[in-house]
């Protein structure tokens, strides 16, 4: 089926690829959907429902019928359009959503059942016997969910994520797009130019034709020649930009392996986030087929699928092809194919007054009103006027008008309007900030208005950007104007499909208005029309026009529905690129990592970090050991510890302290510069997402401590909070957790430690004080804060200094009699004094449960504030942070009772949070909540762990065992 001197596909580079085991061949350029037509092949899926053949439709990313299944060594991907997907050698690919052969699938049996399948059926039937809900619908759907398969492996493949930036993002490489991209290049504008084929030029490639009295390709390969040489320009072919979002910002999609063999490290795709001052849309448009009685039939395609078949692969998808097209284009299709050597069987034109005069017969007035043929069309019934004759032919081109791709100018909620001048919709201007849709994508056609278009566009936003606009000449091009025809439905017996993924059908959409589902969305669910992998780009209007008729109303009344993101289908894998195994929870490293594990500390993960467990020393026994000497050494000499872990931002702006006091439950902004301040932060709900210090820098510069475990959940909070309530405020936060390690000094001899590591000698420091210093000539901030109990000190230096720093104070602290400690000594430490973790602030605890109510400031609001008032979150009733002291050993998780109660969830009156065996006090020592906990301290409680086989008594207390009064830190 190849043609000749047609095609711009490589033919000195034959290669083989298999298609359901069989092997077959094409040549680089050829995508697989030529390929197979090339070799004879047309039959490549199955639908949906009724599981009816299928081929190509199209030769874009909008086909909804030959959707395959790629097979590798490490991969198995279905739903891949045989249209983009690009052949190589050893491509593995087989047809899916069958049962048996695709020829011979057995579930086409269920094109018998059509009648008992209509819209809605699965409301109705399922709804009665009700006892066969569970035993035989819901696993018969199940079974017959879905149309591609995955292969119950882990997908090995490499997948990448990229970030970048651009004065101008042009979308779409048409002559609209390669007209605004020159234009901005040629101004000096940083420019990224994407288009989801591999090859530039859009139609102009698919079509053919002239432009500034040369051959198109010419124009085109002139144009990107000067593009891929200027510097300031990224071309990106393969890349789809599936999505508009707020600021200005992108998502692309770019295949980057998926047109060659797999190696290694080579990425299967990267999805890009673009950040654009400006966007011209230049995505052109989609042709609209036909709904008449079996229009679904292999070698049904649209007038611009085979064009480009013709023209860009030099394929033709028939031997004897018929076209049923009212437009120029389809009397342009007959020349090439004539011109080509392939017969032109007829040329059905709807339009009784156009010219008959071609080398081929013509018949004005008709339409095609059905189709023969099983596995592939044989022949089509063509009515005009009151005759009906039958053509044999082998495929059939069709086109009922275009839709400009106005998606991503939806994707903000922005809703097209309809336009009668062109019977399609268009966008609405302004509908994404920044974005400007131009030639096919606004409802302009031809290809001089798509140049002219795209040159304005661009300028106007060079304007915009206070750039330089050049001169820069349009070339001479087609400009026809565009006559389209309101030809959605050519009626008639036999079922009209709209939805071809989806067998959706005229008649479906008409049941729907009929059962009063006449809102467009309702039909939408109702019917299933728009919801299949292609989301309806082919046949949205259709079914619009339809559903109008059905309704008595016209189009723009009946409305359209919902255009999201993505525009095409984007793997999860892509978007969640390197977050699989380590990648995933991936392994985070402290400067001190390797000073640490020279001393012997087991490592353990801590909130994604690998922190030390504990320094053991020859002859110790155990863990117990180490930890009971570290935690003695805070107390009465020295220790230090990695803390870097701690989330740390850096909020910067005019308003900064006006957000602290929105996201916190008590006030910073009467924070002097230089201090600290504990703070509480809440979430929506009421109940605490985290607490932490921040330290005030600066008048408008502050920085927030947050906790290990929740710094990404906090760094989220803030985003979410300024997005969704403040975007207007002067503020800017960064996470800057790695630019800095810290180190945090406790115990009486923490000062001296201090005094002997900086440059100069620590001053008058007080107690919640913030200031720089420098060691070893480096500037470091010094925070005096405590998590120990004592005298304490945190010292953060670049992050590059991290490990000098921690073996000189660690050095320093030995020839004192202290040392390091680990994460074991310092949650003693914590317990012993009563300060929280996340163990307590699991996500169910209100500040009235902690005990800090009264950090909850009444002269101000706050993030979480009116929730956490509400009823049944305060009062006697709710559990209450205690601590619990006894001789025996205390488990973590174990249950409250009542001494004497019956040990049952209806007697349950608190859990334990945090255990530990205090050294200091010589005891075992808890942090649990306990039912109206604050009014019984002094009473005994039992603790109760099954599981661990403990069942002990215990003292209720106040949560703070040692030095209540703070004498300890504040000296």
């Amino acid at each position: 089926m190849r043609v000749e001197g047609k095609g711009i596909i490589d033919r000195s580079h034959p290669l083989r690829f298999t298609f359901d085991g069989k092997s077959y061949g094409g040549y680089r350029g050829d995508t697989l959907a030529s390929a197979l037509l090339a070799n004879d092949v047309r039959l490549m899926g199955r639908s949906f429902k009724y599981h009816r053949p299928r081929g190509p439709l199209t030769a874009g990313s909008e086909e909804p019928n030959a959707l395959v299944e790629i097979h590798g060594k490490t991969n198995q991907t279905p739903n891949v359009r045989a249209t983009m997907l690009e052949v190589f050698d050893g491509l593995d690919v087989r047809s899916q959503n069958r049962m048996g052969t695709l020829k011979y699938d057995l579930l086409e049996v269920n094109d018998l059942l059509a009648p008992f399948l209509s819209a809605g059926f699965y409301y109705k039937t399922f709804m009665w016997p009700r006892a066969f809900w569970e035993r035989v619908y819901e696993p018969v759907i199940r079974r017959a969910a879905g149309l591609g398969s995955l292969s119950g492996k882990h997908d090995e493949g490499v997948y990448e994520k990229a970030w970048a930036w651009c004065d101008l993002l042009v979308i779409g490489a048409g002559p609209t797009g390669l007209m605004a991209a020159l234009t901005a290049a040629r101004a000096g504008a940083q420019v990224i130019l994407a288009d989801e084929n591999p090859l530039l030029g859009g139609r102009l490639v698919g079509d053919g034709g002239t432009l500034g009295g040369e051959p198109a390709a010419i124009w085109v390969a002139g144009v990107e020649a000067e593009l891929r040489s200027m510097p300031n320009v990224r071309v990106m072919t393969r890349t789809t930009v599936t999505g508009a979002y707020d600021n200005g910002t992108f998502g692309a999609l770019e295949r980057v392996g998926l047109h060659r063999p797999a190696r290694p490290n080579l990425p299967r795709e990267c999805f890009w986030r673009i950040v654009a001052k400006r966007a011209v849309l230049g995505a052109g448009a989609l042709e609209r087929p036909i709904a008449f009685p079996d229009n679904d039939r292999p070698g049904i395609l649209l007038t611009s699928a085979v064009r480009t078949y013709l023209n860009r692969f030099g394929v033709v998808p028939g031997r004897r092809v018929t076209i049923f097209d009212g437009s120029e284009a389809g009397r342009v299709l007959a020349r090439e194919l004539m011109a080509a050597g392939v017969q032109v069987a007829a040329i059905i034109d709807p339009r009784a007054e156009a010219s008959g005069l071609e080398d081929c017969p013509v018949h004005l007035g008709a339409q095609v009103v059905g189709s023969r043929g099983r596995l592939g069309l044989r022949a089509i019934t063509v009515r005009k006027g009151a005759e009906t004759f039958e053509i044999e032919t082998d495929c059939l081109a069709m086109s009922g008008g275009w839709n400009p791709s106005l998606h991503l100018t939806c994707h903000m909620n922005g809703r097209p309007r309809w336009s009668e001048d062109i019977m399609a919709f268009v966008p609405m201007e302004g509908a994404v900030p920044g974005l400007t849709a131009a030639g096919a994508a606004a409802g302009r056609f031809s290809t001089h208005a798509a140049l002219g278009d795209g040159k304005a566009a661009a300028t106007a936003a060079l304007k915009d950007l206070g750039m330089a606009v050049p001169d820069l000449p349009l070339p001479a091009a087609e400009d026809a104007p565009y006559e389209p025809r309101a030809l959605w439905d050519v009626g008639g017996e036999g079922r009209a499909w709209i939805d071809f993924a989806n067998d959706v059908t005229t008649k479906d959409v008409r049941l729907a208005a009929k059962e009063n589902y006449t809102s467009v969305e309702h039909m939408k669910r109702y019917t299933t029309q728009g919801m299949a992998p292609d989301q309806g780009k082919s046949s949205n209007v259709a079914a619009l026009a339809v559903l109008a008729d059905a309704t008595g109303r016209s189009i723009a009344d009946t409305g359209i529905t919902t255009f999201r993101p993505p525009f095409v289908p984007v793997s999860i894998a892509s978007m969640g690129a390197g977050g699989r195994g380590a990648g995933f929870a991936p392994q985070r490293f402290l400067t001190s990592d390797q000073a640490s594990r020279d001393r012997g500390a087991p490592m353990i993960e801590a909130g994604l970090w690998y922190r030390p467990s504990y320094f053991p020393k020859p002859g110790e026994t155990g863990w117990k050991e180490a930890c009971d000497r570290e935690v003695g050494w805070v107390r009465t000499a020295v220790g230090v510890a990695d803390v870097s872990t701690l989330g740390k931002i850096d909020i910067q702006g005019r308003d900064a302290a006006r957000f602290l006091d929105f996201v916190y439950t008590n006030t910073f902004s009467t924070l002097p510069v230089g201090r600290v301040r504990y703070g509480l932060m809440l979430r929506e709900d009421g109940m605490v997402l985290d607490d932490g210090t921040t330290a005030r820098l600066g008048e408008n510069h502050f920085l927030m401590t947050t906790t290990t475990a929740a710094a990404g959940l906090v760094m989220r909070h803030l985003d979410f909070v300024h997005q969704a309530f403040c975007a207007d405020w002067d503020l800017r936060f960064l996470s800057v957790t790695e630019s800095w390690a810290q180190f945090a000094v406790a115990g009486p001899m923490a000062r001296a430690l201090l005094n002997a590591t900086l440059d100069a000698p620590l001053g008058d420091l007080p107690f919640m004080g913030v200031t720089t210093v420098r060691v070893g000539g480096v500037e470091a901030r010094l925070f005096r804060i405590s998590f120990s109990g004592e005298e304490g000190y945190e010292l953060a230096v670049p992050t590059r200094y991290g490990e000098a720093l921690f073996r000189d104070l660690v050095g320093r602290a030995e020839t004192m009699g202290g040392g390091p400690y680990g994460m074991e000594a310092l949650n003693v430490l914590r317990i012993e004094k009563g300060f929280i973790t996340h163990a307590e602030i699991h996500g169910r605890v209100t500040a009235f449960d902690i005990g800090m109510e009264k950090m909850v400031s009444a002269k101000k609001d706050c993030i979480g504030k009116a929730a956490a008032q509400r009823p049944g979150l305060t009062g006697p009733e709710r559990q209450q942070l205690v601590g619990l002291k006894t001789h025996a050993p205390l488990t973590a998780g174990a249950h409250l009772f009542r001494p004497g109660a019956v040990v049952e969830p209806a007697t349950d009156e608190g859990y334990v949070t945090s255990v530990c065996w205090s050294p200091t006090l010589n005891c075992w020592l808890a942090l649990a909540f306990l039912a109206d906990g604050r009014a019984r301290h002094g009473e005994q409680i039992r603790l109760v762990d099954h599981l661990r086989d403990i069942d002990v008594t215990c003292e209720v207390t106040g949560p703070v065992f040692l030095d209540p009064d703070g004498g300890r830190m504040r000296a």
